[in-house]
């Protein structure tokens, strides 16, 4: 039976975590997820979790404590944002290669500088490579749902890899929105026990977690993740498939709006993706056949899913809330790009940047994004192909 609340972003995926009820929780503060941690804090001291809280000196130290618990073999999370991710840069890239099904809150901030505190995806976009799955989510509801399904998917044992569940800082974490929340029985039946196969103090099983990897064994070690990673596609379909029959909400790799018919499609990322529904609304009711693609999960790439999805479409808008500095494409006009060049499709695909450092992103000005894809297809003109949005002259 599902319950009716009205929380922030924030507190939802605090929710989530109460009712996973893990074993430990390492966290620092920072701004705009201070608020997680601040929330879990008060249930491990109102006695409704039995969670091992470790109040820690800084990032580093989070995900360090972080890799120590998960490789003992206790079920563990934490949550961050922005400069605190950077700060853990080094840590995360360990946690995934010792496959350590470790759940991270991350809260989408712009990384300084300039110093901003504001959203755009430049933290987890950056840390796109460290082996994490990455998963995305539009709005208050969605970051519930994802946080409640990311162990299933992290503990699987064709998986078992670290997972960041992503939302938009101050758009969607502390924007508070009426959501469905499930019974606290439900949830816990639902994620299960933790009941790793190898861990430090299995006393029968010695074992070593982060030994040097010699030359004769680091791209094995490599290969092996990869294989986990992509491993991870078909586990969150599978997961998604359970979470579905039990409470009637329906995931996938991504989220097709309106997209079958389109001739002009748009590929975002979170929060956006609401705004843009609206705007293709409006198109729709002018007789204009435009539609969107909203990623879910990013890491592992969908990239055969997705190259499918956008087979018809004529023009394609890639939606990136980073900078990758090439002059090229960001992050996400990258993979995409590259998934329409191995399936041999070749529609115009232009990269906006958009939103960076909290910039307002409008059913105005994503309208003006279609309507550019339409002008490109009648005058067959794509002009420049990576482009800024909503920029100030």
């Amino acid at each position: 039976m599902s319950i009716r609340e009205r929380l922030s972003g924030n507190e939802a995926i605090a929710t989530a975590m109460r009712q996973i009820n893990p074993d430990v929780m390492p966290a620092f503060p920072i701004t705009p997820s201070t608020e997680i941690p601040q929330y879990f804090a008060s249930f491990v001291a109102n006695g409704q979790v039995d969670t091992e809280f470790i109040p820690v000196e800084s990032e580093h130290s989070a995900m360090s404590a972080a890799i120590g618990a998960e490789a003992a073999g206790a079920r563990t999370l934490t949550a961050t944002s922005s400069c605190g991710m950077a700060f853990m840069w080094e840590v995360l890239y360990v946690a995934a290669s010792n496959r350590l099904p470790i759940a991270l809150a991350l809260v989408n901030r712009a990384l300084s500088g300039p110093i901003n505190i504001n959203c755009d995806h430049s933290d987890s976009m950056g840390a796109r490579d460290a082996g994490w799955i990455q998963i995305y989510s539009e709005n208050n509801q969605e970051a519930y749902d994802n946080f409640v399904q990311a162990y299933r998917i992290a503990e699987h044992p064709s998986v078992r890899l670290p997972i960041m569940i992503c939302q938009d800082g101050f758009i969607t974490s502390h924007a508070v929105e009426n959501i469905e929340l499930l019974e606290d029985k439900e949830v816990k039946n639902f994620v299960g026990e933790y009941n790793p196969e190898s861990y430090l103090l299995n006393s029968k099983q010695p074992m070593s977690v982060g030994a040097y990897a010699t030359v004769a064994f680091a791209m094995e070690a490599k290969r092996a993740q990869l294989e986990a990673l992509k491993n991870a596609k078909q586990v969150t379909l599978d997961v998604a498939k359970e979470f579905a029959e039990l409470t009637g909400r329906k995931y996938g790799l991504f989220e097709e709006y309106k997209l079958d018919d389109a001739d002009y499609a748009m590929v975002i990322i979170g929060s956006s993706a609401g705004t843009a529904k609206d705007a293709i609304d409006a198109l729709r009711a002018e007789g204009k056949k435009v539609g969107l693609l909203k990623i879910r999960l990013f890491r592992p790439f969908p990239a055969e899913e997705i190259a499918e999805a956008l087979r018809n479409a004529k023009v394609i808008a890639c939606m990136d809330r980073t900078e990758s500095y090439n002059g090229q494409c960001g992050p996400l006009g990258a993979e995409v790009k590259s998934a329409l060049f191995n399936t041999r499709l070749t529609p115009e695909v232009i990269n906006y940047v958009y939103g960076l450092g909290g910039r307002d992103v409008t059913v105005e000005s994503l309208t003006s994004v279609f309507e550019d894809l339409i002008k490109i297809d009648e005058t067959k003109d794509t002009g420049e192909k990576y482009r800024y949005l909503s920029l100030r002259d």
